[in-house]
């Protein structure tokens, strides 16, 4: 079982490092030498997953197969969002606010620029990542809480809220997120830029920066209130598009029966 397979791998591993480290390599040990022993300290579930087919002594292409699989599914993921991410820079972005008349090779040319940005910053993350998979998931969903969820629910549920107020409230959500979560973990997680220590004790009231999304979100929500009450508010086509996304397509009149 489990258990049994960390002891003995343990117990080989400390026999190992103790016999290597009395041995000579030019009158040195391998300790004095810089050597501190196996970096292999336990067994986490990813490295039993991948060791079980061998450990069952399973035909190759089995293990063929469960690597090919564990491959395709990031290159699968990872080319989705990349489409995503650049699809919304150069539609969403530039040709539907910054730049309504580019071409079509234009367009072309900026979704592959910001498809070549973000394999840039991704494999930026993958070689120094801010944590393990589920913590850097968690990262991204306290961005995404502090900067578009405020702004969908009032863009469903507010006819009041106008452009000024939603990009204010985006503004102020992702600033303070990112500021909060760098401030612990780095800025833009380069190693040893982080300005507070990131332990419990140093949180600002005890708030992750896996969890600072949610504050981020309240901010959003609160600022995006406040800008649009100042302004003006929005144009009629879109508070009647606005109160359209609520009725459900094909509904019509009551009929009385």
């Amino acid at each position: 079982d489990r258990t049994a397979l960390e002891a003995a791998v343990a117990d080989a591993t400390a026999k190992r490092d103790a016999a290597l480290a009395t041995d000579t390599l030019g009158g040195q040990t391998l300790a004095e030498r810089g050597w501190v022993g196996n970096e292999v300290t336990k067994l986490d579930n990813d490295m039993m997953v991948l060791a079980n087919p061998e450990i069952a002594a399973l035909p190759g292409w089995v293990i063929a197969l469960v690597a090919a699989g564990a491959l395709a599914a990031a290159l699968s993921t990872a080319a989705g969002l990349l489409l995503a991410i650049s699809s919304a820079i150069s539609h969403d972005l530039i040709k539907g606010s910054i730049n309504p008349e580019i071409s079509e090779k234009g367009e072309l040319m900026a979704a592959r620029i910001a498809m070549t940005f973000a394999i840039v910053i991704a494999t930026w993350l993958g070689l120094n990542p801010p944590g393990f998979a589920a913590q850097v998931v968690a990262l991204a969903f306290g961005l995404a809480a502090a900067t578009i969820f405020p702004v969908l629910m009032m863009g469903i549920f507010s006819k009041r809220v106008n452009k000024q107020g939603a990009i204010a409230g985006m503004l102020v959500g992702l600033i303070f997120t990112s500021v909060y979560i760098f401030a612990y973990k780095g800025w833009f997680f380069v190693p040893g830029t982080n300005m507070l220590p990131d332990t419990p004790d140093q949180y600002f009231f005890g708030i992750s920066p896996l969890s600072i999304g949610t504050v981020g979100a309240i901010l959003n929500f609160a600022s995006a209130y406040i800008v649009s009450s100042v302004t003006a508010p929005p144009p009629h086509h879109v508070q009647e598009l606005v109160e359209s996304i609520r009725v459900p397509r094909g509904a019509g009149t009551a009929v009385a029966h």
